[in-house]
């Protein structure tokens, strides 16, 4: 790998400006207006998987946004790995709160990482993450130092469910047939510590309207005498968590995986830091299920959240209506043998029990997925564990996220492969969020890091 490493060490400052094109489209595949720019991007990673020498790329129709295709098959005798990423992105709203623009990346200096971050919606979700990868096959391939076939299947519906991806891989087994699946959309547990991350939860994701009269009101004249959607919204939602925040839907819990005090050991092992933790993000303390620490909480444990909410008037100044409807965005996030069709069920049904006569409720789903946990004896587990370990010059610990990547559990169904989930942002990198950044440290250490886990996978 020597070659390999010293091309990449020679080119870092192209790979940057490579990356930063791919980061100025606005992928947006959440909303329509951005559909050119998100087949714009499916084109533009095209065109570096062929810059990187690799063959058969492809920008493969589904029916929804494309999926990127690519592979470099150098002898069908030896593994092959394929590496999944997304190249659509969030919405950037709320805009006004970013310090540059969100498609115009720049790189700046910040505490934690001082020799700078590159700050653009998709820069650590899932951009800079998978261009990593291609990055990296680029240096094995242009030193002829790559050890294993690789295939390349790179979507953009990720950010709105996978939905035309499961299709896709269904009926492309054959093109897509691996011996591993590596992915880089997940975090280290902190930027000094190799971490690989071993467990993801599922996701239900529903939309709530609650209807009250069929107009806005004047809330003089009919003020206290007809329903308020907004105040019955909210207090229907205040009642999906009790005083400890445990979440009240008959049923939610049936078939959450309980772990045992030795495995709750385990997990406390990973470094923490409670102030620190609270610092970054702003908030003078936590909240949360009682009975559980904070990484419990936000990994092995189920959640409900709202992710959005509104109705009636919200521009400047003042209007008197009482509205005639509200809305609201609840997102839960699942644990180990929770079925999201399930809980989705369960929840539409206590939600429109809960809801007064004098209102109508309708609740309609959208996306979900699967959790995921990947067993650390296995082969690729090993091969990413000892490639990080290699790279860092520290042992590599285990750990579970809290996020969720709904696909990853189909694709070991249709393709019977394990996923190995060998990210590099970090929590800091506010993904999802205003000023998204991803630090050069960890950009360059992915790229550094994957041709060593190509090395040792080989070799297993």
């Amino acid at each position: 790998m020597d070659n390999t490493q010293k091309f990449i060490e020679e080119n870092k400052q192209r790979f940057l400006d490579e990356l930063f094109e791919l980061l100025r489209i606005p992928s947006i595949s959440a909303d329509p207006a951005y559909t050119q720019d998100v087949l714009d991007t499916a084109d533009k990673v095209a065109e570096f998987l062929t810059q990187a020498k690799v063959d058969n790329v492809e920008v493969c129709e589904t029916k929804g946004y494309p999926v990127v295709y690519g592979d470099k098959i150098i002898d069908k005798d030896l593994p092959t790995v394929l590496i999944y990423g997304h190249y659509d992105v969030q919405p950037p709203d709320p805009v006004d709160l970013w310090e540059s623009g969100p498609f115009d990346p720049v790189v700046k200096k910040t505490e934690i990482h001082p020799e700078g971050a590159i700050f653009a919606r998709g820069s650590a979700d899932d951009k800079g993450q998978f261009f990593m990868h291609v990055k990296a096959v680029e240096a094995m391939i242009a030193n002829d130092e790559l050890p294993c076939n690789v295939k390349f299947m790179i979507e953009g519906e990720e950010e709105v469910g996978s939905e035309s991806l499961g299709d896709f891989v269904k009926s492309h087994k054959d093109k897509l047939k691996n011996d591993v699946i590596l992915i880089s959309d997940t975090s280290l547990v902190a930027k000094d510590i190799p971490s690989l991350c071993t467990g993801l939860r599922g996701l239900s994701y529903v939309e709530v309207k609650v209807k009250g009269p069929d107009k806005d009101l004047h809330s003089g004249l009919y003020g206290g005498a007809v329903p308020n959607p907004i105040n019955v919204l909210c207090d229907m939602i205040s009642q999906l968590h009790d005083q400890n925040n445990h979440i009240t839907i008959p049923g939610f819990y049936d078939d959450v995986e309980e772990l045992s005090d030795e495995e709750r050991l385990e997990m406390s092992k990973v470094p923490f830091d409670l102030e620190n933790y609270k610092k970054s993000i702003g908030i003078n303390d936590v909240m949360g299920e009682y009975g559980y620490t904070t990484n419990e909480r936000n990994s092995i444990r189920p959640t409900l959240d709202v992710n959005g909410i509104w109705g009636g008037y919200t521009g400047e100044g003042a209007k008197t209506v009482i509205p005639s409807y509200a809305q609201a965005k609840i997102s839960m996030r699942l644990v180990p043998h929770q079925d999201p069709d399930r809980i989705t069920k369960l929840f539409t049904e206590y939600f429109e029990s809960i809801a007064p006569p004098a209102v109508e409720v309708t609740c309609t789903p959208h996306h979900g997925g699967q959790s995921y946990v990947l067993p650390i004896d296995g082969k690729g587990y090993k091969a990413a564990k000892k490639a990080m370990t290699k790279t860092f010059g520290k042992e590599t610990i285990p750990f579970r996220s809290g996020g969720s990547i709904p696909i990853v559990a189909l694709f070991e169904e249709e393709l019977k492969s394990k996923c190995v989930l060998m990210g590099f942002g970090l929590d800091s990198d506010v993904i999802h969020s205003p000023n998204e950044n991803y630090g050069l440290f960890n950009f360059y250490k992915g790229i550094e890091t994957i041709p060593y886990f190509f090395k040792y996978y080989a070799e297993n």
